[in-house]
């Protein structure tokens, strides 16, 4: 199991500080939610992590400082994530489009050894699908889906890369609260199989419900971290979410 460690990272696009010396971790063999409000940076900070953009400061898997790397590079080593934009193949199955994920070279998987890429009605993919609860859709396409299955099917390609750090950006998005909540068992029996995730979402239910540590982003700076429990209770995150001014919440935001 790998860890990934963000030390001082920053990100600016032109006068704009998007990213403001942030510093977390995301522990190995953790499930991590990051949040914050719209604009905070989450996914600016994804980006970075992912070598999409460029950025200040240390990024390192496993501890193996990885900052300098182009992004394919980090995908190899491990370092997996989805996008809010999906892009999905609409031409192609399901099947093919999970299959689509699968790193060129044969490195350690999820769950076994691949050796070449799987065809849509291999095992490894019909456990990717089920894994996110879209067994029996692999001979469907895209178009037939909903937008919160087609978000499932954008993290089964992501898992059969066979991450050791995966990065998910909103994939409750177009779930209702039942579907997010099972969302939410599945991603912790992914990482119970050992698979470290940090997790962008905004839907605080599955967040609190299901992370084992939780970060918050405001204004491209880390505004606190803790428990879901810690964090439910800051007066500070509960002023950037809910607009509540409290003596208190002005001193920790001011720290």
């Amino acid at each position: 199991m790998s860890s990934l460690e963000v030390r001082e990272l920053s990100v600016s696009f032109g006068g704009v500080r998007a990213v403001d010396a942030v510093t977390l971790t995301a522990e190995a063999g953790k499930l991590t939610g990051l949040i914050g409000p719209n604009g905070a940076g989450k996914t600016t900070l994804l980006d970075a992590c992912t070598g999409f953009v460029s950025a200040r400061g240390e990024v390192r898997l496993g501890g193996e400082r990885i900052d300098r790397s182009p992004a394919y590079r980090r995908a190899r080593k491990g370092l997996v994530r989805t996008f809010q934009t999906l892009d999905l193949f609409d031409d192609l199955t399901v099947g093919d489009n999970v299959a689509a994920g699968t790193p060129p070279e044969g490195r350690r998987r999820w769950w076994h050894q691949l050796s070449a890429m799987p065809s849509a009605a291999s095992p490894a993919v019909r456990e990717a699908l089920e894994t996110v609860g879209l067994d029996g859709c692999a001979a469907l396409f895209p178009g037939q889906l909903s937008q919160g299955q087609r978000s499932l099917v954008s993290l089964a390609r992501a898992l059969i890369a066979g991450p050791d750090v995966l990065l998910l950006d909103e994939p409750a998005a177009g779930l209702d609260s039942h579907e997010s909540d099972e969302l939410g068992e599945r991603l912790a029996a992914i990482r119970d199989k050992g698979t470290t995730i940090l997790l962008v979402e905004h839907d605080m239910g599955l967040v609190l419900g299901h992370c084992d540590h939780v970060h918050v982003l405001d204004g491209g700076r880390m505004l606190a971290s803790g428990t879901p429990e810690q964090v439910r209770e800051n007066p500070a995150v509960r002023a950037a979410y809910l607009g509540e001014v409290t003596e208190e919440a002005g001193r920790e935001s001011a720290q």
